[in-house]
C-alpha cells in the first residue's frame, strides 16, 4: 500500500510541474518583458517588367560610364555588384512569374548563374586578353548576353 501512495504523490508533483510550466506559473508575471518573436518579413518581389527594365538600365549605365576598362585587379568589383543585384531581383521576378512555362527561363537562369559564379569569387581578378583567371567575362559578358536574351524574349 505504501508504493501506491508514493506513486500518487510523484504523479501529483509531476502533474503540478507540468501545469505550472504550461500556465506560466513561477514567472515574473510581466509578460511584456518577455522577448517577442520577430516578425518574419517576406521580401516583396518586383514585377517582371520593373525587374527586367532595372536590369537593362543597370547594364546601359555600366556601358555609358565606359564599362570596366582597367586591366588592374580589384578595380571593377563594385561594377560587378551593381549588375548582380538587379540580376538577382530579375531572378526573383522570374521565379514568381506564372505566365510562362518554367523552361522558358532556362537560358536566362544559366546566364544569371554564370554571373553569380563570377561574383562569388569575392573580388575582381582583373582584365586583359591574357588574363585567363579573370571573372569579368562571367559577370559583364553574361550580363550583356542576358540583355540580348531579354530583347529576343520580351517579358514586358
Amino acid at each position: 500500500m505504501g508504493r501506491h501512495q508514493w506513486g500518487k504523490a510523484v504523479s501529483a508533483v509531476a502533474l503540478g510541474v507540468i501545469v505550472a510550466a504550461v500556465s506560466g506559473c513561477g514567472g515574473s508575471g510581466d509578460d511584456s518583458a518577455a522577448p517577442k518573436p520577430a516578425a518574419v518579413k517576406t521580401p516583396k518581389t518586383v514585377s517582371l517588367d520593373k525587374a527586367s527594365t532595372a536590369f537593362e538600365d543597370a547594364v546601359t549605365d555600366h556601358d555609358s560610364t565606359g564599362g570596366c576598362v582597367s586591366v588592374e585587379i580589384n578595380t571593377c568589383y563594385d561594377a560587378m555588384i551593381d549588375l548582380i543585384e538587379p540580376a538577382r531581383d530579375l531572378r526573383k521576378a522570374m521565379n514568381a512569374d506564372k505566365s510562362m512555362p518554367a523552361d522558358f527561363w532556362t537560358d536566362a537562369y544559366v546566364l544569371i548563374d554564370t554571373m553569380e559564379e563570377g561574383v562569388a569569387i569575392g573580388e575582381d581578378r582583373g582584365g586583359g586578353e591574357m588574363n585567363t583567371a579573370s571573372n569579368r567575362p562571367k559577370v559583364f559578358g553574361s550580363a550583356h548576353d542576358l540583355v540580348d536574351w531579354l530583347a529576343a524574349n520580351p517579358v514586358k
